[in-house]
This record gives structure tokens, C-alpha cells and sequence, in this order.
């Protein structure tokens, strides 16, 4: 093995550590990190991809299959920063909403924060984010049932799809793997995006909250374009051109913790004139 091989092997073997790890990588990221060109990681990357070590997509690789680290791993990762997320986006939901609150940990943020007296109805697929809301006697809790997907920490399945498919939320909270601007937001595994898409088409509206890592990194299976019935939350040090493209498209968008401006609330159906 030559010299540039070793150190070939080296670097791939530590981006499959990364992998393993996060469950994504970003080229740019990793580029910084190794002091190469983005052109050589993708070389990397579509090499790992030829031998079934990960998976690519825009931007970056997921590990193979399609994998996201458990749930119930993510809960306990940048808690302070998903507290600060999980604030900004229940203050966007309005007095007497039924919201339908996705997988993810960002979304047990927001479910801590829902506010209180404001006679919601709460549906979930996930049991963490039940077992967070049964105590709360000011809100009506329905949870959807089935098979729970130990990486996504939630019931996915046929059961719960039909379950589903008889419910018509004012809101859907929905937590995603990535975005960007021209791909939209999107998910790892293939079942749980397909679950999103039903939660996102049974809602009247759509809000996502997402931590600055997943901008601009698409995941491998499309969820949802970004239309003005969509609601962002993102952290308050998110690229500011990005903002701005975003911005272009109509959508509502919300940066926590540095967003002055005041926030529109989506209506519910209940609020709107016959």
C-alpha cells in the first residue's frame, strides 16, 4: 500500500467513525476537518458508498440503511439548545389547536413547552412525548398506537398509518432529519418519511423546528416541499443567506432567541370566518 493509500484508508476509516457516531456527515465539515477539498470527500464518500459503508446524499453520507441514531439517544444531545427551540415553536400555536407532534427530541422540547390553559388536543405516535403529556390535565391527549420503530421512537406502521388517516389536525409539528432549500425537508428511514408525508396532507399546517446542523443537509428520503403552509423554527445562528432564501419562498419563519419580530400565530380552522 502506498503512502496516499494509508492515508486514504486513514481518513475514511475516521469519516466511518463520524458515521457511526451521528448517523450523518457533511462534506464541507469534513473537509474543514481534514484540511481537503470537498471534491476529495465526495471521492471518499462514493467510495465508502461502493463498498456499503454509508449512503449518499446531498451535501454529505448517512450511514448505511438509511440508520438514524435512536431516539432515544438524541434526547440527552444539545438539551439546552432544543429547550431554546421547543420555547419558540409552542409560542406558535394558537389558543384551542388539535396538533398532531411528530417523533423527534427537538419535539419533546416543544411538547415541555406547550402552553398551558390553552385547551389543546394533542395527538402522538410517540411514546416518550405521551409519557411526557399524561399528567397534564389542561389538554386532551390521543396517542396513536402500533408497532414502536426502535430508531424512531415511534409507531410507524400500518396500524398507526390508519389511524391516522381519520384524523384532520389544525397543526402538524413534524420532526425531520434535514432541509434544504431546494429539496425541502426529508427524512433517514424510508417507513417514518413515509408516515411524515400522511401527518403532513391530514394537516392544515405544518411547523418544523430544526437545529442549525440539519440546514442545507438533505437526508435520503423526501417529506415535504417548502410552501407557504409551512412554519420554520430554527436557531438564532442560522446562516443569514440562507434565511433569505428561505424567506423568498413565503415561508414563515421564526429564528429563537433572536427572531424580534412579532410572531403570527397559525389560525386554527376555529379562528378563521366561516
Amino acid at each position: 500500500m502506498s503512502k496516499i493509500d494509508h492515508f486514504v484508508s486513514e481518513r475514511q476509516t475516521l469519516i466511518f467513525a463520524e458515521l457511526q457516531s451521528k448517523g450523518r456527515v457533511l462534506a464541507q465539515d469534513l473537509a474543514q476537518a481534514f484540511d481537503v477539498s470537498e471534491d476529495t470527500i465526495r471521492r471518499d464518500l462514493r467510495d465508502m458508498a461502493g463498498r456499503g459503508l454509508c449512503e449518499r446524499v446531498y451535501g454529505g453520507a448517512l450511514i448505511s440503511g438509511g440508520k438514524t441514531v435512536p431516539l432515544s439517544h438524541r434526547v440527552t444531545d444539545m438539551q439546552d439548545r432544543k429547550d431554546v427551540l421547543g420555547r419558540a415553536a409552542a409560542a406558535c400555536i394558537a389558543q384551542g389547536m388539535t396538533i398532531f407532534l411528530d417523533a423527534g427530541s427537538t419535539n419533546l422540547a416543544i411538547a415541555r413547552h406547550l402552553p398551558k390553559g390553552a385547551g389543546l388536543t394533542v395527538i402522538t405516535n410517540t411514546p416518550v412525548i405521551a409519557a411526557e403529556l399524561s399528567g397534564r390535565a389542561d389538554l386532551e391527549l390521543i396517542v396513536v398506537g402500533g408497532r414502536i420503530d426502535p430508531a424512531v421512537g415511534a409507531a410507524i406502521d400500518t396500524v398507526a398509518i390508519s389511524q391516522l388517516e381519520d384524523m384532520r389536525p389544525d397543526l402538524c409539528i413534524l420532526g425531520v432529519c434535514g432541509m434544504t432549500a431546494d429539496g425541502g425537508l426529508s427524512a433517514d428511514i424510508y417507513q417514518d418519511a413515509t408516515f411524515k408525508r400522511l401527518a403532513c396532507k391530514a394537516s392544515a399546517r405544518t411547523l418544523a423546528a430544526l437545529t442549525t446542523e440539519k440546514l442545507g443537509m438533505g437526508a435520503a428520503f423526501h417529506v415535504a416541499a417548502l410552501t407557504p403552509d409551512l412554519t420554520l423554527v430554527l436557531e438564532g445562528d442560522a446562516d443569514d443567506a440562507f434565511v433569505r432564501d428561505l424567506r423568498r419562498q413565503n415561508l414563515d419563519i421564526h429564528l429563537a432567541g433572536r427572531d424580534a419580530r412579532a410572531s403570527s400565530h397559525p389560525h386554527s380552522p376555529k379562528d378563521q370566518p366561516a
